[in-house]
């Protein structure tokens, strides 16, 4: 039986040390109150501060098994708790752990932090199509 992963690793800049330790204080509350969730939040994803202590980058990266969705509520809830703004979006990758054909793949997706509302995604596998039949695809 093969395993499916979906891997990611970004950068999101909060502005400041105080709201990216305000971030992580958040995110560790929500990892808590996961333990006794039958649908987990944060779950498929930790974060770390790039550059601590005064850095405001926080890394955010696949754990054992990725969940994009995960990260882009999370963004979403600490866009709305920093009052954060402007564009923000991440690359994945889909991977599998034997060799088949239609096993890979990934995607990107953006996130307006000033409307605090995904943006939208596009499938690579997608993507690749459209190029393949002669559409016009913006790179």
């Amino acid at each position: 039986m093969a395993d499916y992963f979906t891997h990611f690793s970004c950068l999101l800049d909060v502005g400041t040390p105080d709201k990216a330790a305000h971030a992580l204080v958040l995110f560790q509350e929500l990892c808590a109150a996961d333990q006794d969730a039958d649908d987990p939040g944060v779950a498929g994803f930790d974060i770390a501060r790039q550059d601590a202590p005064e850095g405001s980058a926080l890394w955010i990266h696949d754990g054992e098994y990725g969940d994009v969705e995960a990260v882009i509520r999370f963004v979403l809830r600490l866009a709305d708790d920093l009052d954060l703004t402007g564009l923000w979006g991440f690359q994945y990758a889909l991977t599998c752990s034997r060799p088949r054909l239609d096993a890979f793949g990934g995607g990107a997706h953006v996130i307006d932090l000033g409307a605090r509302k995904s943006f939208g995604w596009n499938s690579s596998q997608e993507w690749l199509a459209a190029a393949l039949n002669g559409e016009g695809v913006d790179a």
